[in-house]
C-alpha cells in the first residue's frame, strides 16, 4: 500500500506542477500553442470539460460535479481493492498511477472548471488534433497495468 501511495503522490505532484508551469508561467492559456519539437511534441492548450478526447463535454456544472464524483469513486474503489487484495509490486504501481492521475484531474476540475490538457504529439504525416496531460497518461498506463498485473496469481494468496 505504501508503494501505491508514493506513486500516486509523485504522479499528482508532477502533474500539478507541470500544469501550473504550462498554464501560469508559459501562459499557454493565452498563447494557445508552443512548438517544442515539431511535429513530435507541441504544447496546445485545451480545456477539457468532458472525459478523454472531449467525450461528454457538455460544459455544464452538473457534468463537472458528476465527473469529479466518478473520479473520486473510482479512486476509492481502486484503493479499497488494493488494500483487500494486494496484487504485488507492479499492480500497486499501476494503482498508484491511476489514482494519482485521477486526483490530478479532479483538482483541475475544482480549480479551473475543466481539465488542463496541453501535450500534443504527431508523427509520420498524421496530425493529431487531441491534447492530453500527465494525469491522462498515468490513468491510461495505470488502468492497463491493473489489467495486466492483477488477477489470479499476481499477489499474495488469501486464505
Amino acid at each position: 500500500m505504501r508503494l501505491m501511495s508514493w506513486v500516486a503522490v509523485a504522479v499528482f505532484v508532477i502533474d500539478q506542477a507541470l500544469k501550473y508551469y504550462v498554464v501560469h508561467v508559459l501562459a499557454l492559456a493565452q498563447v494557445r500553442a508552443i512548438d517544442v519539437f515539431p511535429p513530435y511534441l507541441n504544447l496546445r492548450m485545451a480545456w477539457n470539460t468532458g472525459i478523454n478526447f472531449g467525450l461528454f463535454s457538455g460544459g455544464s456544472d452538473t457534468a463537472r460535479w458528476v465527473l469529479i464524483g466518478l473520479a473520486l469513486a473510482i479512486s476509492l474503489a481502486v484503493v479499497v481493492w488494493m488494500w483487500r487484495d494486494p496484487p504485488g509490486r507492479w499492480g500497486l504501481v499501476a494503482a498508484g498511477l491511476l489514482v494519482g492521475g485521477a486526483l490530478g484531474n479532479v483538482v483541475d476540475r475544482l480549480v479551473y472548471g475543466a481539465v488542463a490538457d496541453f501535450l500534443n504529439m504527431s508523427c509520420c504525416g498524421i496530425d493529431n488534433p487531441f491534447a492530453f496531460n500527465v494525469a491522462d497518461i498515468s490513468i491510461f498506463a495505470g488502468a492497463l497495468g491493473l489489467v495486466v498485473f492483477t488477477g489470479e496469481g499476481s499477489g499474495k494468496k488469501t486464505p
